[in-house]
């Protein structure tokens, strides 16, 4: 099945591009196919992709917000700005239309209650600022609302504005502030000649960058201030020693509800967050909650009564959806219900429906994402706020919605969708998910004439009764004939996690790889989230030794399937916790020809040491390195190194803090000594999320590397493949 132009019915098409652009943009589909037979992707169509996201439907509902970010291959960049689409009873009027300057980035558009306004951050002035638009009557040149310095929370009534930013501090250590830690021991020789670090706190690294971060007590903490939303001075209302997040407005106004850490300063590993409260001209900041477990994403009842909030009670509880009654004061009362859980469903931040009879969350699930909702026993928090029935889904389809925003009525609602042959457009429809619309087609254009074949979906049942899920992609064939057996090579590609999850998004590089002449499978084994809660922690302490058997009973799986894929020409590849599998995998099997290992892990215990990921090894397995060294010992792939035999690709980025260099460099170096076919490749200035967010360039490098790599050792002329 190929990619389809219809946002409703999808058929299989299959439209041929002009001789003129295949000159431009093709590649070879494999080593040995005529150039001039390619319909498929290639890396050098990043280019060309428009990506849309932080969508903002107006509170009336009849105009649609949202970011459009453009890459530039000259200047090895992205644009990002803020364009609007009027609608009238959900249906487009006029095409959408930028607002804000080409030459500067804008994003996080966000609406005032009236709609008059329009908020965004732009850096305009040197800093990320925050700056408005009036949408009410004629444009005009964006301005600043004296006071306000960060995003804009507007109050219900919209006559009050709330925001989070860090106070002015008139304390400077010196000239390098947090460079050398204020509670260090040893002395400073001359604290203006020296320009190393003293370190006692362990959050002194973060992903994506380089220089390393000052002490955590160098900087004030991030409070909530609140302005008049016609401007003026800014008052600060909150005075705690951690950091403020999430603020929502009561209903009344009077009060604003918001999420802290009391220990993330003083214990870095510290998971804990709790719920507080404060009135709008400040006073006393009261916790709502016991200070324990993670409470997170309060949300009022429209009409004040009750407050939802998620709660997860130990770090391997499920989430809990929980609903209280609020006292005249604002406190939560005796009594609460929970309402849903994790067990089953993975549960997004809840909020209320205008009529507060229902909960609705966005949530992944089997692939997909979509919202759901929890119809209530009581309306509008008056009665009982027991479930009638089991959370619902508003919105279906092989496809995953994001950036949901709802007019203020609940009549409307518009979000982002994207399917596995269709990168993210934004659409509206009713807010009962019906009369869906599609108001963008930025990515048509440099789609229209390629081939991208649709996924088929295959599950299979590994050894305890479990059934796995997963997808496959067929090559782009030149001729279109099918091919005959043993005659296709298969790339396994491998999520990050563990608890990620493949599913019906479009994903560039699975087309790459098809086009390349490649069957591309990528499952969700256990650990993935999407399936419930058991299955996701099914791997807890056992990373690889659970999942293991997934993989290799999924290969065998697709192989019975197809039986055109050839079984000695398999690849692997994946990137963070995949690139860790990847590892495990030719390290304990011979089954792959080829790997491609990104940002990768190598040894747990040295992991431990060196990410900027604090608690998450000690809570996957249950201690530290010397509280359980035979665990982080029997899961690393360092383990077993001397059994590969695959010859690898080895991807790394130089700012990569979440899984640091050394794991690259030390599998290169053993490969290296056993004589295993081997290539490192560093890239400069990149994070962790190089393959999403790296520069353009480098981005389309990495891509064309894979391919080649794959190409090099799967493909029986062998030699890699060259964009035309």
């Amino acid at each position: 099945m190929t990619r389809s132009r219809s946002s409703a019915a999808r058929p299989a098409v299959r439209l041929l591009v002009s001789l003129l652009f295949l000159g431009l943009l093709a590649a070879p589909a494999h080593a040995h196919a005529d150039p001039d037979e390619t319909r498929g992707v290639v890396p050098a169509h990043y280019y060309q992709m428009t990506f849309v996201g932080d969508v903002a439907l107006s509170p009336a509902g009849d105009r649609v917000a949202f970011t459009v970010t453009t890459v530039s291959e000259e200047e090895n960049g992205r644009n990002r700005r803020i364009w609007l689409v009027e609608v009238e009873e959900g249906r487009p009027v006029g095409e959408p239309i930028p607002l804000t300057d080409p030459t500067r980035d804008s994003s996080s558009p966000r609406w005032s209650p009236d709609g008059r306004l329009l908020s965004f951050q732009s850096r305009r002035d040197g800093e990320s600022s925050t700056w408005f638009l009036r949408t009410d009557g004629p444009g005009g040149e964006a301005f600043r609302i004296p006071g306000v310095e960060a995003a804009p929370i507007w109050s219900p009534d919209g006559a009050w504005i709330a925001y989070v930013t860090r106070p002015e501090s008139e304390e400077r250590q010196g000239p390098r502030p947090g460079w050398i830690a204020p509670d260090a021991i040893t002395e400073t020789a001359d604290a203006e000649r020296f320009d190393g670090r003293v370190i006692t706190h362990s959050r002194y690294k973060s992903d994506g960058t380089l220089p390393l971060l000052p002490h955590p007590d160098a900087q004030p903490r991030s409070q909530l201030f609140v302005v008049e939303a016609s401007g003026g001075e800014a008052r600060q209302i909150t005075d705690v020693a951690f950091d403020v997040g999430g603020p929502v407005w009561s209903p009344d106004g009077r009060r604003i509800v918001f999420t802290g850490n009391e220990l993330a300063h003083t214990d870095p590993y510290s998971r804990l967050s709790d719920l507080y409260m404060v009135a709008r001209d400040g006073g006393e900041v009261r916790r709502l909650t016991p200070g324990e477990g993670v409470h997170s994403a309060p949300a009022f009842a429209p009409d004040g009564s009750h407050l939802a909030f998620l709660r997860t009670r130990e770090p391997a509880d499920p989430t809990e959806l929980v609903v209280v009654p609020v006292r005249a004061d604002g406190t939560p009362g005796d009594v609460e219900e929970v309402v849903a859980d994790s067990r089953e469903l993975a549960l997004g931040a809840p909020r209320f429906t205008p009529d507060g009879d229902r909960i609705r969350f966005e949530t992944a699930h089997h692939g997909n994402r979509h919202i759901y909702e929890i119809t209530l026993g009581g309306a509008g928090g008056s009665g009982s706020t027991s479930p009638a029935a089991a959370p619902v889904a508003v919105t279906r389809g092989d496809r995953q919605l994001q950036n949901v925003s709802e007019s203020h009525d609940g009549a409307w609602m518009a979000y982002v969708s994207t399917d596995a042959v269709q990168p993210g457009e934004v659409f509206v429809a009713a807010g009962d998910g019906s009369g869906e619309v599609r108001l963008t087609d930025f990515n048509d254009a440099w789609m229209d004439g390629l081939i991208l074949n649709a996924p088929e979906r295959i599950t299979w049942t590994v050894g305890d009764g479990t059934e796995v899920e997963g997808w496959v992609i067929a090559p782009v064939e030149a001729d279109g004939a099918r091919p005959g057996p043993a005659s296709r090579p298969m790339v396994l590609k491998i999520h990050g996690g563990p608890h990620a999850m493949y599913g019906n998004t479009f994903f560039q590089t699975f087309h790459v790889l098809s086009a390349a002449g490649f069957y591309v499978f990528y499952p969700n084994p256990r650990g993935s989230s999407g399936y419930g809660h058991d299955f996701m922690y099914s791997t807890r302490g056992e990373w690889g030794l659970v999942d293991e058997e997934d993989f290799l009973t999924g290969v065998d799986a697709v192989l019975e399937r197809y039986p055109e894929i050839d079984p000695a020409r398999l690849g692997v590849g994946g990137g963070s916790y995949g690139g860790y599998a990847t590892n495990w995998l030719t390290a304990r099997s011979d089954r792959f020809a080829a790997a491609v290992t990104s940002r990768s892990i190598v040894s747990l215990e040295t992991l431990h040491g060196t990410s900027d990921a604090l608690g998450t090894l000690e809570f996957e397995f249950f201690g530290t390195p010397w509280e359980e060294r035979e665990r982080y010992r029997a899961a690393s792939p360092w383990s077993y190194v001397e059994n590969v035999t695959a010859p690898t690709l080895i991807i790394h980025s130089e700012y990569d803090h979440r899984t640091p260099m050394q794991d690259g460099e030390m599998w290169f170096r053993a490969l290296d000594i056993l004589g295993v076919p081997v290539e490192f490749v560093r890239y400069p200035r990149s994070s962790h999320g190089l393959s999403r967010t790296g520069e353009p360039w480098l981005l389309v490098d990495r891509l064309t590397r894979l391919r080649s790599w794959f190409v090099h050792w799967l493909e029986p002329e062998g030699g890699p493949a060259v964009d035309g």
